[in-house]
């Protein structure tokens, strides 16, 4: 049987959205590419002309708009408005951060006259990109997850340590705080008291989620990408293994495998269709091998970094699948590609300092043929020439501050 080919609205161009500085984001690049491909227009918000998004060769045109996430919604809506504006007609917005999602939803009648976006509920991407908000949302529909607190004093977070137990997992609380007045850096494990207390300090108050931590040797991690369309039709699902990050157990997705889960895509699907989640989403699961249970861990209401890893043999990502939904586009059907993901530049350091905490020989390091990587390809090489000297100076940079520090 032929297979059908995907027909989109080359006419409509589409807008890379994003709130903070992270110019080096393959999860950008892939954006840009998958759509660029297709012969759509995608312009992109980037922190200057030398990030490796505005080196893309299928990037349309590039707005130099350096945002931290302090700015006042106003603000944003005004630039988004203003771009909006600049490009002229309709166009789909694709967010990359959390910020960037909760800025979308909760102005999408202003946005409307320059945008089409997704019917989601304007209060659901920042309930569920909130670490406690998810925590509820959860317990309210029965979907396991972790143990998790929110601590509201520093005697409460000490006092969760003491009563629960150690290890545990911190997270920043929120979408906005993290950029603002972030708890953590990024994803923290702690291992007793005294790492808990050198991660957050007693003033002020910290912003922040304990987690009940999975020890890895009885858990696997999971991930489902997702796109819910406006006219109640099944969610497009891809499911696969995370198998490495970085920093290791915490950050950023560096090695991972597309393989198919039934029963993980039916909870994800049956999940979003009861909250009423409609967009791209990105979900974090972890697999508890002491009870069987797959627990959602993180919610993102937005494109996930890794998005590539995923695609159906109709050649459908999740980009591609928002851009055909919103344009009244058939998406066309296909079960997923089974295939490897790997971001080379940090996957190398984790598959060292993984192997070495866990003593064994480090797995799936060696690239495939059937690897999608976040910077490397023919057809648009310059995004990785431009990450390469951007990781070189920041590397150079930290041994620098290292070399000077008594």
């Amino acid at each position: 049987m032929p297979q059908a080919r995907i027909e989109p609205d080359r006419a409509t161009p589409a807008l890379l959205v994003k709130i903070g500085h992270y110019p080096q984001h393959h999860g950008g690049v892939g954006v840009i590419r998958t759509l660029g491909r297709l012969g759509v227009p995608v312009y992109a918000m980037v922190e200057d002309r030398w990030t490796p998004a505005a080196l893309s060769r299928y990037l349309t045109g590039a707005f130099v708009r350096r945002t931290d996430g302090s700015e006042e919604p106003a603000a944003l809506l005004a630039v988004l408005l203003e771009i909006g504006a600049a490009i002229g007609r309709p166009t789909v917005p694709v967010a990359t951060d959390d910020e960037a999602a909760v800025l979308l939803a909760e102005h999408a009648g202003e946005l409307s006259r320059y945008f089409l976006l997704p019917p989601v509920p304007p209060t659901l991407p920042r309930l569920l990109a909130s670490k406690a908000g998810l925590f509820e949302v959860c317990r309210r529909y029965g979907v396991p997850s972790p143990a998790a607190w929110a601590p509201q004093g520093y005697r409460e977070l000490l006092a969760v340590g003491r009563e629960h137990g150690y290890p545990l997992v911190l997270k920043n609380l929120e979408a906005w705080t993290r950029l603002r007045a972030p708890a953590v850096r990024h994803t923290t494990v702690v291992h007793d008291e005294a790492e808990l207390k050198a991660a957050c300090q007693p003033e002020p108050v910290p912003s922040v989620l304990v987690q009940e931590y999975l020890p890895p040797e009885q858990a696997e991690d999971w991930i489902t990408h997702l796109y819910c369309g406006p006219d109640g039709a099944p969610p497009l699902v891809f499911t696969g293994r995370k198998l490495r990050s970085w920093p290791p157990g915490a950050g950023v997705t560096t090695r991972a495998q597309s393989l198919p889960n039934p029963e993980l895509a039916d909870l994800a699907a049956e999940f979003c269709g009861r909250i009423g989640y409609h967009g791209v989403a990105d979900l974090d699961w972890r697999l508890d091998r002491r009870d069987g249970q797959y627990k959602l861990v993180d919610f993102n209401p937005r494109t996930g970094a890794q998005f590539r890893l995923f695609q159906s043999t109709a050649g459908v990502d999740v980009v591609r699948a928002l851009h055909l939904g919103l344009t009244g586009r058939r998406i066309p059907a296909g079960p997923q590609l089974v295939r490897s993901f790997g971001v080379g530049q940090l996957d190398l350091p984790s598959a060292v300092v993984t192997a070495w905490r866990e003593r064994r020989p480090p797995v799936d390091v060696l690239p495939r043929a059937a690897t999608e990587r976040g910077w490397l390809c023919r057809d648009d090489p310059l995004p990785a020439l431009g990450e390469a000297a951007r990781f070189t100076g920041t590397v150079a940079e930290r041994l620098r501050r290292a070399a000077r520090r008594p």
